[in-house]
């Protein structure tokens, strides 16, 4: 995004930052002029020269201190949070496969490093009196898939009713909390989904994407959202440029949600 948004000098934590829509939020807001602290289980390839990272494993309380001390010692806070990471690692096969530790894996991945780090961080934004939180959930909080997606849908939707609910608990202290809820986006895990469905029916590219669509409802503009675009929407909701909007959520989901 090329367009000055008055970010510049502003501080911003983006969890999920080395790679999909994770790295190109991170990219999108460092060439805005903000310091941008990510964080992800390992250091990922790509990231821009003088994005601070901070390894830790967000799923645990000990990983949330972790980054949240970082937050604090090397920017001295944050002005804009995004929670990107999330997904989900469970099996089809529907409800009956969804044992104790894949729900708790859901949780602990798509909600709670929201929840803990929010919890760490906004009582400096609030002392400031200024402040974005954006809450990257998903479609599938409102458009499961029973065969593969339950645990992760229900995840997805608890972030998006705690935004809501921390959205009105934190406006009048100057803080906007809003939610951006993607469908598919092409990113290179997405390709090698893609690639291993095509492999295992025998069929190309471009088929195997075709199914893919398909089976998550379909989207009429024909194909997955770009990570930039993702990006983008990321960084004009961080900017004073949407200073009236917050407890709201943004889809960008190429049409896939079929209701108003």
């Amino acid at each position: 995004m090329s367009l000055d948004m008055g970010l510049a000098g502003k501080r911003a934590l983006v969890t999920g930052g080395t790679k999909g829509a994770g790295r190109a939020v991170v990219a999108a807001l460092h060439a805005q002029g903000m310091q941008v602290l990510t964080t992800a289980r390992r250091a990922g390839e790509g990231l821009p020269d003088g994005v601070h990272f901070v390894a830790a494993d967000i799923t645990t309380l000990e990983g949330c201190a972790r980054v949240a001390d970082a937050v604090r010692e090397r920017m001295n806070g944050a002005d804009v949070i995004v929670h990107v990471a999330g997904g989900s690692s469970a099996l089809a096969g529907g409800f009956a496969v969804l044992d104790e530790a894949v729900w708790q894996a859901e949780l602990s991945l798509n909600l709670l490093p929201a929840v803990r780090l929010d919890r760490a961080l906004l009582p400096a934004m609030i002392a400031q009196g200024s402040g974005v939180v954006i809450h990257v959930t998903s479609i599938q909080s409102v458009l499961p898939l029973p065969e593969a997606t339950t645990a992760y849908a229900s995840a997805k939707a608890a972030l998006s009713a705690y935004s809501k609910s921390l959205s009105k608990e934190v406006a009048p202290h100057g803080i906007r909390v809003v939610r951006v809820s993607p469908g598919w986006i092409a990113t290179e895990a997405s390709a090698e989904l893609v690639g291993r469905i095509a492999a295992e029916n025998g069929t190309d590219q471009a088929s195997a994407e075709r199914a893919l669509m398909q089976s998550i409802g379909g989207i009429p503009l024909g194909r997955p959202s770009r990570p930039e675009e993702v990006a983008d929407l990321v960084t004009f909701l961080a900017s004073a440029r949407a200073g009236a909007i917050t407890g709201a959520e943004f889809v960008i989901d190429g049409g896939t949600v079929p209701t108003v």
